[in-house]
């Protein structure tokens, strides 16, 4: 049995290290910007409009996956009045890069939507660009594309 031990201990520490090491290391405003993103999908999903006005610069222009074009206004205004909410809305496969004040994030969107019964599904691709305005992050642009099924 004590045979056993050491090497199933060496193997724990050893898959915890190559773990630690897979984990991206992210700078202070990295990190912030990644929660911003993940506070976004919470705030669309619970129609909080006042928490994405903080999150978007007053001149924040969003391009969404139809094409269509709005302002921060604009988009506030869509998420307050539809009618269907998203059930589900998620961020995976984030990437960071940072420019000084600057950041680019990409990541995929998973959401669902249920509107007069009907259940919608999609995902898609991104591009957030967040400046550091007056010391904090807003997002100064977004852009979101559909992945089509296979």
């Amino acid at each position: 049995m004590r045979k056993w031990c050491v090497p199933i201990a060496f193997a724990i520490v050893f898959g915890w290290i190559a773990l630690a090491e897979e984990r991206p290391q992210y700078s202070e405003d990295e990190g912030k910007i990644l929660a911003l993103e993940n506070l976004w999908n919470r705030a669309e999903q619970a129609k909080d409009t006042t928490a994405l006005s903080q999150i978007f610069a007053p001149t924040m222009v969003y391009v969404d996956y139809d094409g269509t074009l709005r302002s921060r206004d604009q988009f506030l205004t869509y998420v307050k009045n539809d009618t269907s909410a998203p059930e589900q809305l998620a961020s995976e496969d984030l990437s960071i890069h940072s420019y000084g004040e600057f950041a680019v994030v990409t990541g995929i969107f998973r959401g669902r939507w249920s509107k007069a019964g009907k259940t919608t599904t999609l995902r898609g691709r991104y591009v957030d660009t967040w400046a550091k305005l007056d010391g904090t992050w807003q997002c100064v642009s977004a852009q979101a594309t559909l992945i089509q099924p296979h």
